[in-house]
């Protein structure tokens, strides 16, 4: 599978943090970004294809989580409106897993599976 996954989990609430507005964005050499693709995390918390089979490139990508919605969406006030992690694909024939761990006042991410 050759493709960008994320999972948004609330571990405030213990559980998948739905209808959080994801965008994923690829950089250019010039320093400035493209969109490449959004949307919003289903029931699980998942957005299971980011880039689409066959059409990952190798390059720096950064999705951007829209936290400050989600939270006003459950009417916790959060510290964080929006967190961005940025990572380097050097493998197009690989999956990539990027995971966030979210509470109002903090998270974190790693490179999953």
């Amino acid at each position: 599978m050759r493709s960008i996954s994320t999972h948004v989990l609330d571990i405030t609430r213990g559980k998948p943090a739905e209808g959080v507005p994801v965008k994923l964005e690829k950089k250019h050499v010039d320093g400035g970004y493209s969109t490449v693709n959004g949307g919003h995390t289903d029931p699980d918390g998942r957005m299971k294809e980011l880039v689409p089979e066959g059409k990952l490139t190798a390059g720096t990508y950064r999705i951007t989580f829209d936290t400050g919605a989600y939270f006003a969406g459950l009417s916790v006030e959060a510290f964080y409106p929006e967190a961005s992690i940025v990572f380097e694909i050097k493998d197009e024939a690989a999956h990539y897993h990027v995971p966030l761990l979210l509470s109002p006042f903090g998270y974190s991410t790693y490179r999953g599976s």
